[in-house]
């Protein structure tokens, strides 16, 4: 199957949090309104370096999302990077192929912002998806923390 990706717009934020939700840990954290998710797109918009990417199957229907941020900065010989977050392929085609493309897709667009390094975090307890990103060739070089804000 052959995904086309382009860059996601607000109509498609509901699809993409119905994505997001149809996941064993979204389930739980998935549950704001409509409007927030709205806002945190227009958000992303106004940032420039922020895009919401989405997957369409022939039928226009949208089967997978990432989000990707370009960030500049001194460090490793001040490299740009490209972040990819919000992972999510539909349940139904997980295991063909499509998480390939995506990241064929996030590296293209990478090397076209001038970055020289893809990084990416994801939870622990995601054991297939450590093994599809080391499959691609990334490697679990650094621990990640988080601290929520209240």
């Amino acid at each position: 199957m052959t995904i086309r990706f382009r860059e996601g717009g607000r109509e498609d934020v509901a699809a993409v949090v119905a994505l997001m939700a149809d996941d064993m840990l979204g389930k739980g954290r998935e549950t704001a309104g409509m409007d927030r998710y709205l806002a945190a797109f227009d958000a992303m918009q106004r940032e420039g370096a922020n895009k919401l990417i989405v997957g369409e199957d022939d039928s226009g229907a949208v089967v997978a999302t990432y989000q990707l941020t370009f960030i500049s900065g001194l460090s490793l010989s001040a490299t740009r990077r490209a972040q990819v977050e919000g992972v999510r392929v539909a349940d139904h085609l997980r295991g063909q192929g499509l998480g390939a493309q995506m990241f064929a897709d996030v590296e293209r667009r990478a090397r076209e912002a001038g970055c020289g390094l893809i990084q990416l975090t994801m939870n622990k307890s995601r054991t297939d998806s450590h093994r599809f990103y080391e499959r691609l060739g990334f490697t679990a070089s650094h621990i990640g923390f988080k601290r929520y804000l209240d």
